[in-house]
């Protein structure tokens, strides 16, 4: 069987797949009860209905007759990738970059997560939790983890994080002759407009988000 693409799953089912992947990884592997619990599922029924999916489309493999029989198809180990959660960036007002201010310090006292590698393009180099809804209309929602390729260079078009008076803010950039724009996604917020001379950078590029269920 040939896998399905997990960029493709639904948010909820590639969030469980990510959890599994890890855990396997990992050497656990975890029962129907625990992934419901890991996932807030109220039965295990929920949990079950993933995993059979993701037996089905090739992206885990099950045991016969075993209660934790979860294993890893292949080399799918190797797709996984750690991934420190650095802080917050702000989809709305933004926020302040302290956090990131801190870059060198990948994953100090915080937390970290293994995921599909698969997930993100390009290769991410740490998440950041999102809070406002200024970009809704790319499908970034409040709490959802994205990932961040550290990078300071960024074409006209592509979504960004971007540090504006020590404030960190993640948009949609937009290079005119004149001045640079950040551009949300939702018309209840306003362009933040970057005047000539403002404290201004790109801290990285948005590759890709991790929705938990």
């Amino acid at each position: 069987m040939i896998p399905s693409d997990p960029s493709r799953l639904p948010p909820q089912r590639a969030a469980v797949l990510a959890f599994l992947r890890a855990e396997l990884a990992a050497g656990r592997a975890p029962s129907l009860a625990e992934i419901a619990d890991a996932f807030g599922f109220s039965s295990r029924n929920a949990a079950q209905k993933h995993v059979q999916a993701l037996v089905a489309d090739g992206l885990l493999e099950q045991v016969p007759g075993q209660k934790r029989g979860l294993r890893l198809p292949g080399s799918a180990a190797a797709d996984l990738l750690p991934l420190p959660v650095l802080g917050r960036v702000a989809a709305g007002t933004p926020i302040s970059a302290e956090g990131v201010a801190r870059l060198g310090a990948v994953g100090e006292g915080g937390e970290s997560l293994w995921l599909d590698r698969r997930l993100f393009s390009p290769k991410p180099d740490y998440l950041l939790r999102v809070q406002g809804d200024s970009m809704i209309g790319d499908g970034i929602l409040d709490g959802d983890l994205v990932g961040v390729h550290r990078t300071p260079e960024a074409r006209d078009g592509q979504t960004v994080v971007a540090r504006v008076d020590g404030e960190l803010t993640i948009k949609r950039l937009q290079r005119g002759k004149r001045a640079i724009r950040l551009l949300p996604r939702n018309p209840a917020h306003a362009p933040i407009e970057v005047e000539p001379g403002q404290d201004f950078a790109i801290e990285g590029v948005y590759c890709g988000l991790v929705r938990k269920g």
